[in-house]
């Protein structure tokens, strides 16, 4: 058992290896999957993602965190958007904080992330994901959402909810190579927070994911096989 004092080290569940192991387990479910999955990427869509991808790692050291930045969320928004086209649904960049519509007179849904941050967009994913599809019908999946400074009641009923979405969001950016920290969202928290067992909670639940990827979402499942096909199996 990891102490509550403790952060666990998020970076050691799926390392290069794992990643292969978890593609190969993912594409053997694929035998049981619905038509709409990552086989209705083009073998050219998908090598031009691929092709992108490495283009964005090798430039990481020469252009600026900025330009990194939007050019990894650029390739986000196309990878999902191309995937996800069936279900009327697109991944937009956002200039505030992150908001989800509803479909509307014939206009897809749109997934709003917060300021153009790659982080904000697979967290806002982890969400869409974990709605069915009753929530996906309604504006912001119909939650509840309090801002920072909550109390201590209000913060254990958010990190309650955001124990899946959060594992989802870790393995979708350990699958980018990327390092991946929780997020409580309570930097103005008034009462002891030192004993919060959230980190570890996400910890096993993205540890239970990797064990059991059958119990992880249909439409999650797709946008990690083709995370790990992209940026992890070479």
């Amino acid at each position: 058992m990891i102490s509550p004092a403790v952060d666990p080290d998020f970076s050691v569940l799926l390392s290069v290896s794992d990643a292969k192991r978890l593609l190969h387990r993912l594409n053997t479910l694929e035998t049981k999957k619905p038509p709409e999955s990552l086989s209705a990427i083009s073998e050219m869509q998908l090598n031009a993602l691929s092709e992108q991808w490495q283009k964005i790692i090798h430039a990481e050291n020469i252009n600026t965190v900025d330009e990194n930045e939007k050019t990894a969320t650029d390739w986000l928004i196309s990878l999902f958007n191309t995937l996800f086209a069936h279900q009327h649904v697109i991944l937009v960049r956002g200039a505030g904080e992150p908001e989800y519509f509803p479909a509307k007179d014939n206009q897809p849904a749109r997934i709003e992330f917060a300021h153009g941050f790659f982080q904000s967009a697979l967290h806002e994913l982890s969400h869409f994901f974990i709605a069915g599809e009753r929530r996906r019908q309604l504006s912001d999946f119909g939650y509840w959402y309090a801002p920072d400074g909550r109390t201590e009641a209000q913060q254990q009923a958010f990190e309650l909810v955001e124990i899946k979405p959060q594992a989802l969001e870790c393995l979708f950016t350990l699958a980018c190579r990327r390092p991946f920290q929780v997020s409580q969202d309570n930097l103005f928290a008034t009462f002891d927070t030192s004993t919060s067992t959230f980190a570890q909670d996400v910890y096993q639940q993205a540890k239970a994911y990797i064990a059991e990827p059958h119990v992880i979402p249909r439409d999650a499942k797709i946008l990690l096989q083709a995370l790990l096909t992209i940026c992890t199996a070479n």
